[in-house]
């Protein structure tokens, strides 16, 4: 076995050592966060609570522009994800609301619970994979692919996502383009959509 061999080997049994000395890593979010999350909470203040999330309990009410209301539970709001490489997120629609076209660091599959949805995502190949979703549906939709959700339904729509990462972070397209502060001309010229049209989204934003 060469020197590679063995380094291999022994940051595997690292890593497998430190992952069987504690039974969890709840994060504590009052300290500054690292590459691999954030510092374990004293397990001595570890509570059955901490292990308990309650943010999508009751209606949501969707309040943006795109007829939607996402709540998410990442690692910094449900600090018992911290570690596990995981994190969930409740999608709420209002009657021919969207989820915009958007990505993740991350893989992520989606359960409907409520409606009719189309969703769908577009691969390297510029190739849109799309579907109408009834009621207990699932779809999956691959790491850092452009994907989507629409109400297609005569009714609110609700959906419930887990992705596996515990802050797989979230880039919504257009507002990346149109909401920051990314000048107007640049956002013409590298989306070919006229100046026009880029100052009507920018006011849509209220960047303009």
């Amino acid at each position: 076995m060469n020197n590679l061999s063995y380094f291999v080997v022994f940051c595997l049994l690292a890593t497998l050592s430190h992952a069987i000395e504690l039974d969890f890593c709840v994060g504590d979010p009052s300290l500054p966060r690292g590459p691999e999350g954030y510092a374990c909470k004293d397990p001595a203040k570890v509570t059955t609570d901490d292990f308990v999330y309650t943010g999508f309990r009751g209606e949501k009410t969707p309040n943006n522009v795109f007829g939607n209301n996402v709540t998410l539970a990442f690692s910094d709001v449900f600090p018992a994800f911290n570690g596990l490489g995981i994190s969930m997120a409740r999608l709420d629609f209002a009657v021919g609301g969207v989820i915009p076209v958007h990505s993740h660091r991350t893989s992520e599959v989606l359960i409907l619970v409520k409606g009719s949805i189309i969703a769908g995502f577009i691969d390297t190949n510029n190739t849109a994979h799309y579907k109408r979703l009834e009621v207990g549906d699932v779809m999956v939709f691959p790491q850092a692919m452009l994907h989507f959700q629409i109400n297609v339904g005569k009714t609110p729509a609700t959906a419930y996502v887990s992705l596996n990462g515990a802050n797989p972070a979230l880039q919504l397209t257009p507002t990346a383009l149109f909401a920051g502060n990314l000048p107007a001309d640049i956002a013409q010229k590298i989306t070919l959509v006229s100046k026009n049209e880029v100052m009507r989204m920018k006011r849509i934003f209220g960047t303009a």
